[in-house]
């Protein structure tokens, strides 16, 4: 009988520790993922890349709106701070400028219709930067950077596409 317990026991005790791991490291590997895809396997990182208009078929990772042009930045800080831009919207139209760390929670969300567009320095704790700027603390060294613009037609996908590529996604003094 003391065996069966001690037996019962030591599987409740790995079952726990399982899940426990599981529910930690789902999301590092989810974001990994999704970091490798969007950086086109590394080959973009610290730098925007501008994704086509979404049609039926656009799956890189979930179904993105049809109503929105992407850009991302899969960044990494191990190098030192970003600076992040996003310019404004041609026609003022709608801007979501979105921060994701590692772990895929969601550190910063700046929306914006100013003529100015948006404008942070993005750094770990700890890494200098400059005085003055607006700065986002990120809990790890690589995530991801999401700029979302309102383009439901045609028409306002090329304005939102020409204004997106001035976004920025570079190291501070780049």
């Amino acid at each position: 009988m003391k065996r069966a317990v001690k037996l019962s026991l030591l599987f409740a005790a790995a079952a726990v520790i399982g899940h426990v791991g599981l529910v930690m490291a789902t999301p590092h590997i989810l974001m990994n993922v999704a970091m490798q895809r969007i950086s086109q396997d590394g080959k973009l990182v610290n730098q925007f890349y501008f994704a086509p208009r979404t049609t039926q078929e656009s799956r890189g990772i979930v179904r993105p709106s049809p109503d929105l042009a992407y850009a991302s930045c899969v960044f990494d800080l191990a190098g030192g701070p970003l600076l992040i831009e996003a310019a404004p919207s041609s026609d003022q139209g709608y801007v979501s400028l979105s921060v994701f760390a590692g772990n895929t929670d969601n550190i910063a969300v700046f929306d914006s219709q100013s003529p100015q567009g948006m404008r942070f320095v993005l750094a770990r704790k700890g890494q200098p930067v400059p005085q003055g700027e607006r700065v986002v603390i990120s809990p790890s060294d690589k995530g991801v950077v999401l700029d979302r613009r309102l383009a439901p037609t045609a028409e306002l996908f090329a304005a939102a596409d020409q204004a997106r590529r001035a976004d920025r996604c570079n190291r501070l003094g780049s």
